[in-house]
This record gives C-alpha cells, sequence and structure tokens, in this order.
C-alpha cells in the first residue's frame, strides 16, 4: 500500500479553536504542524483562526504566496469580502476549505443518507436549528465575537454560521428565496448581535428557521421534517462523545390511544469514528492538496461554493436586520 504524503501546516493566529485544530493535524495521518507560514517553501497549507475582520487580508496574502487555506468561520463579513479570497485561491491554484467540523462527521453522511431516502423520508418540507450558549460576563465583555472591529457579526456570525449550514444541507444546498430575520435581536452596547433568528422560504414551500444566541442554555439542535420521516440531531455542532455520534430517524410516527403510546417511536442510529471530527476535516483537506501537489489535481469547488450560499444567508439577515425585518431576496 502507497504511503499517504504529509501535508505541512502553518498556523495564523492564536485564537482558542487554534489549539483544537493544532491537535487535529496531530491526530490526522496525512497532516504535519509548521509554526512557520507564508515565506516558508516547507509549509504546504495555512489555517487561519484570526478575527473575522482579517480574513480578506490574510486569506488573500496566504493565497498569493501559494498556499491552500483552511479558514475558520464565518469566512468573511460580507459575501463580496470572500468572493475576494475564492478569486485569490482560484487563481493561484490552491485550496479553500472553512471550518465547520461537523460536515465531515461521518454521521453526518449517514444523515445524509436518510435524508436522501424517498420512502423513509420522503420530500423535505421543513428544517428548524439551534446553536445558544450562555456566555459568562468575561465572554460577553472581552470576547473578540462580541467586538465591532474583529467579529461585527457576533452570534449571528459564530453560531448562527452552523445554523444555516445546517439547513442548506438539509436542503442540499439549495438556496432559499427569501429571508427574514426575526424581530428585536438582542444587541451590546457596541450594536454586535448576541441573539437573533430568522424564518426562510423556498419557492417550493419548503420552510426553515434558526436561532442563535450567547444568552441562553446551551443547544445544538436539528429538526428536519419530511413528508414520511423526520430527523432529530441534539448535538450537531460537537457531539457528546469524541468517537461516536448519534441520530434519530423517525418513519410514519404517530400517536395510538389518545397519545398514550407510539405506533412507532424513532430510532436511535450510533455512528462510530475511529478519529474527531476535526481530524477528519484536516485529513481531507489535506487529501485534497496532496492531490494538487502531487497528482496535478484541480482544486474542489464543492467547499468554496458550500461556504459562499452560508455567508449569502448571513448577508441576507444581516440586510433584514437592517432594513426593519423586511423579507430579502438572495441573489446569487
Amino acid at each position: 500500500m502507497a504511503e499517504t504524503p504529509t501535508i505541512r501546516f502553518g498556523v495564523i493566529g492564536c485564537a482558542d479553536i487554534a489549539r483544537k485544530v493544532s491537535r487535529a493535524v496531530a491526530l490526522a495521518p496525512n497532516a504535519a504542524l509548521y509554526e512557520a507560514v507564508l515565506q516558508d517553501p516547507d509549509v504546504d497549507a495555512v489555517y487561519v483562526p484570526l478575527p473575522t475582520s482579517l480574513h480578506v487580508r490574510w486569506a488573500v496574502l496566504a493565497a498569493r504566496s501559494k498556499k491552500h487555506v483552511l479558514l475558520e468561520k464565518p469566512v468573511a463579513l460580507t459575501a463580496s469580502e470572500f468572493d475576494e479570497i475564492v478569486e485569490a485561491c482560484e487563481s493561484n491554484g490552491v485550496q479553500f476549505m472553512d471550518g465547520t467540523m461537523w460536515m465531515h462527521h461521518p454521521r453526518t453522511a449517514s444523515m445524509r443518507e436518510f435524508l436522501s431516502d424517498a420512502q423513509r423520508f420522503g420530500q423535505l418540507r421543513s428544517i428548524h436549528t439551534h446553536f445558544t450558549f450562555a456566555a459568562d460576563a468575561d465572554f460577553l465583555e472581552n470576547d473578540i465575537r462580541v467586538k465591532p472591529d474583529l467579529d461585527a457579526l457576533g452570534s449571528l456570525g459564530d453560531e448562527g454560521w452552523y445554523c444555516v449550514r445546517a439547513i442548506l444541507w438539509a436542503a442540499n444546498y439549495e438556496l432559499p428565496k427569501t429571508v427574514t430575520a426575526s424581530r428585536n435581536p438582542e444587541l451590546n452596547q457596541a450594536g454586535v448581535i448576541l441573539s437573533c433568528g430568522a424564518s426562510l422560504q423556498w419557492e417550493d414551500g419548503k420552510v426553515a428557521t434558526f436561532h442563535c444566541s450567547f444568552l441562553t442554555n446551551l443547544t445544538m439542535d436539528i429538526t428536519a421534517v419530511g413528508t414520511k420521516g423526520t430527523l432529530h440531531v441534539h448535538d450537531f455542532i460537537i457531539p457528546y462523545e469524541e468517537k461516536e455520534a448519534s441520530f434519530y430517524a423517525a418513519t410514519e410516527s404517530g400517536f395510538d390511544d389518545l397519545v398514550t403510546k407510539w405506533s412507532s417511536q424513532p430510532s436511535k442510529h450510533v455512528i462510530k469514528t475511529d478519529i474527531p471530527q476535526e481530524a477528519r476535516m484536516v485529513s481531507e483537506f489535506a487529501r485534497l492538496v496532496a492531490d494538487i501537489k502531487f497528482k496535478n489535481s484541480k482544486p474542489e469547488k464543492k467547499w468554496p461554493t458550500i461556504s459562499r450560499k452560508t455567508q449569502l444567508v448571513l448577508d441576507a439577515v444581516q440586510a433584514s436586520i437592517e432594513r426593519g425585518f423586511e423579507p430579502v431576496q438572495i441573489q446569487e
């Protein structure tokens, strides 16, 4: 069996998440970590966990230095900023991927199989997602995610990114027609969003909602409802266990005897993994980079496309808030 080539990583930034991803690089079988970055010819790729306001500058510099870019989410403050990053990556032939770790867990593929099963799930009709956690006083005062000059999108960018990605994932990345922000989002004194939500509507009648907050108890839920089945996930961002994760699938459920029992209860599906989801993310990114470096492959366009669609929905939520919670149409 041929030996898997090792891709050498550098890190630009010192956010807390950098420690987790640095561990993931060590766990991934085809990646190694280097401290020297943009000018080091031995560095193949960079992980960028900087505040969002710095993403354009450093991601573009990395791409122009021929370094492949693993960029922490949210990818940018606006889709137009993100387009600058993608243009730099494409023109320099480097791979782009954002740091949405749960996408790489094998549970996600198993859930996709259920959603794609016409006999068990049917046609998707609604998606509802939540990501909230109760931040402490120090976080609410000092964290970069509450500073307008660092991460101006606040909870919408940090937590809402995951919620929107989950909605788009469930909808096979079909963008909604309109997005309407929920009224009365909670802001800090600097105007950064601490809590917000929105509803999304598609032309075929599908609907979705999400809520994100720094001010309420930890919740990481997806509920996807089809004409025949329902998917429930309670820890979609960070699984309760590192080596396994579960979801619940229900098909043609119903009540019997005046709601005293279920005719068919949801079934629990447990999916095991040999390495954590963040290591799987790094390993997949490193595989794509290795294919480019050693096999003259082209960068995979799936990942920047998904990132841009997620950013477009965040932009629409922000625009709806600014326009007095009016519906905003999404333009690709």
